[in-house]
């Protein structure tokens, strides 16, 4: 059941209330998301991965399941265990987000002049990797037909076209309301930085992970970069080295919205269900031991 919005709640957020000095301090000391950001850096091991895409793929599905996918399902699995990584801070305050979603770029044709489209899952506790699957497909096959725009697009075309001196002085004041929560739904349905993360697949364009900003405006929190995949080696406890496909990703986190175990529990958590994905078959609030 919903909780009753209190004062000081938005509509995306409830205000948390009952927070430590330190959490409650730092946003007021520290009040821009870009001056607060932590890098962390981890490298997946892609065996089972591998493994389990040939097998749920053996089946011919109509639209096959693959790496983006599974990353898409495991942090969104992971924030929905790990609820603090849901939180945002707007206007030197620290929120709980009202639901777990995640963003990420549809280029509809792989040119130098090829036209980008913006894509937003919104999860709940039952989602699970099938679920997931459907709903990247339905978006992918929605911007990708001739003439289609996600709403963010649309809002921002509208802006382009309008002249210089007005569109600047309507999207400053858009940037005020931003701060206080109030930009019209119909603006932001589909911008990536009013989601939990925002997830770029570099690795799609032969670019390795790195590290990626995070921005001022909206509320996203995590920003989250693929890299190329690629054999690397992998030592084991007696110094051995094996080959090994994998990936590296990059996590940029705004530090405010927890602390360093938390972090480091969390990055645990990603590398444990990507390592073994039939993990993300049940239900997303389902436990695991990691």
């Amino acid at each position: 059941m919903k909780s009753k919005k209190r004062f000081g709640d938005r509509k995306d957020g409830v205000l948390i209330r009952n927070i430590d000095s330190m959490h409650f301090i730092m946003p007021l000391i520290y009040p821009n998301r870009c001056d607060n950001e932590a890098f962390i850096s981890e490298r997946i091991d892609l065996t089972n991965l591998n493994e389990y895409l040939e097998k749920r793929n053996s089946t011919n599905p109509e639209y096959k399941y693959n790496m983006f996918q599974l990353i898409v399902a495991a942090v969104l699995k992971t924030i929905t265990l790990r609820p603090k990584m849901n939180r945002f801070i707007a206007n030197k305050n620290l929120y709980q987000r009202n639901e777990i979603s995640a963003a990420f770029v549809i280029k509809r044709i792989f040119s130098d002049n090829g036209e980008e489209a913006l894509a937003v899952i919104r999860s709940d506790e039952n989602y699970n990797l099938e679920t997931v699957h459907n709903e990247i497909y339905k978006q992918v096959s929605y911007v990708r037909k001739d003439g289609n725009k996600d709403s963010s697009t649309e809002s921002m075309d509208f802006f382009n076209h309008l002249p210089r001196f007005i569109s600047k002085a309507i999207i400053g004041f858009v940037c005020i309301l931003d701060r206080h929560g109030l930009v019209p739904s119909s603006l932001i349905e589909t911008d990536p930085y009013y989601s939990s993360v925002v997830l770029s697949n570099l690795g799609s364009i032969k670019l390795h992970s790195g590290y990626h900003h995070l921005t001022n405006w909206g509320t996203t929190s995590i920003f989250v970069t693929i890299g190329e995949k690629k054999f690397r080696p992998f030592y084991d406890d007696e110094g051995n080295i094996n080959m090994k496909d994998s990936i590296d990703i990059g996590i940029t986190v705004d530090e405010r919205i927890a602390d360093g175990y938390y972090y480091s529990k969390t990055v645990k958590l990603i590398k444990k269900l990507l390592e073994n994905p039939e993990l993300l078959e049940k239900p997303f609030s389902e436990e695991v031991d990691y």
